[in-house]
């Protein structure tokens, strides 16, 4: 991927067609993997506790699947009123993005997990949209889990990804059950704590870090689990909480709180790859509605 290519994904979509929405899901994975310094993520800096993603991989693979949120989006534009029906159709766009996220990566799991999550809210942003309807982040969540709730007839009964190993496992309910329930840790965790941050004086990178940190201490994130278990799960949580209760990631204690965290998740291997698809989810749903507002000349 080239820079160019970064800067013209960055351009502020003029309206909210299916093509201007997926190019707002691009910015947001494209604005969270560059989001720096993050704890055992991908980000400028480092692989984090990976091996087989990078920084540039991690954006290649966001462009690459620009055409498969484009679809997403344009059969929500399309379905009227037959849920069903789209509920079949957009499982079989999200199994044809993966196949294309593998291809283009080589077979490393780059964003599978944001093709479900923000598959589901593309294509409800793009159903209340059509509707003429404003695009609140409640809004968009709820018709996300409205689609999320219904069964996927064409999805394999068991795919032995790590996370449904992980759900399994512990009792928890992953990203499935994180769309049905209507995105709650996006909604009422990661949202509130990124506009309170901005409202106290915050940068952008120091408030959209600290709705990281708020969505990692309450998510029960399976990509940990299935590599560090409960009590590493545990501990990250009790880390990231410690980092806002110092004053957050820019404050002098929050800091040196997040650098401790950092370590101790390089030290064990795991990385919060579910709280990342969910601030990527935050992002778009914060843009979506400042967007929004825009078009209908509200504050």
């Amino acid at each position: 991927m080239t820079i160019m290519t970064t800067l013209q994904v960055r351009q502020r979509p003029s309206s909210l067609t299916p093509a201007a929405l997926a190019t707002q899901v691009v910015q947001a994975l494209l604005d969270e993997v560059t989001l720096t310094p993050k704890p055992g993520l991908v980000d400028l800096r480092s692989r984090g506790a990976h091996t087989d993603l990078n920084w540039a991989l991690m954006c290649h693979s966001a462009c690459v699947l620009q055409p498969v949120f484009a679809a997403l989006a344009d059969a929500g534009w399309h379905a009227y009123q037959d849920d069903d029906s789209l509920r079949q159709q957009i499982g079989r766009i999200g199994r044809h993005g993966e196949a294309l996220m593998m291809a283009a990566t080589g077979g490393v799991n780059t964003h599978r997990g944001a093709i479900w999550a923000l598959g589901l809210l593309v294509t409800a942003a793009a159903q209340l949209s059509v509707r003429g309807a404003m695009l609140t982040p409640a809004a968009v969540a709820a018709r996300a889990a409205a689609l999320a709730r219904l069964p996927d007839r064409g999805a394999p009964p068991e795919t032995g990804n790590k996370g449904e190993l992980a759900c399994r496992q512990y009792q928890v309910d992953g990203a499935r059950g994180q769309a049905m329930a209507g995105f709650p840790h996006v909604i009422d965790i990661g949202l509130p704590c990124l506009r309170a941050s901005r409202a106290r004086g915050d940068t952008e990178t120091t408030a959209r870090l600290n709705a990281l940190l708020a969505i990692i201490a309450q998510l029960d994130d399976t990509c940990v689990l299935s590599r560090g278990g409960k009590a590493t799960l545990l501990d990250m949580q009790a880390g990231a909480a410690q980092v806002l209760a110092a004053g957050g990631a820019a404050s002098k204690e929050g800091s040196a709180a997040l650098l401790a965290l950092e370590a101790q998740m390089l030290e064990r291997g795991v990385s919060p790859g579910g709280a990342a698809d969910l601030l990527a989810a935050t992002l778009f749903l914060d843009s979506l509605d400042n967007t929004d507002g825009a078009q209908h000349g509200t504050a």
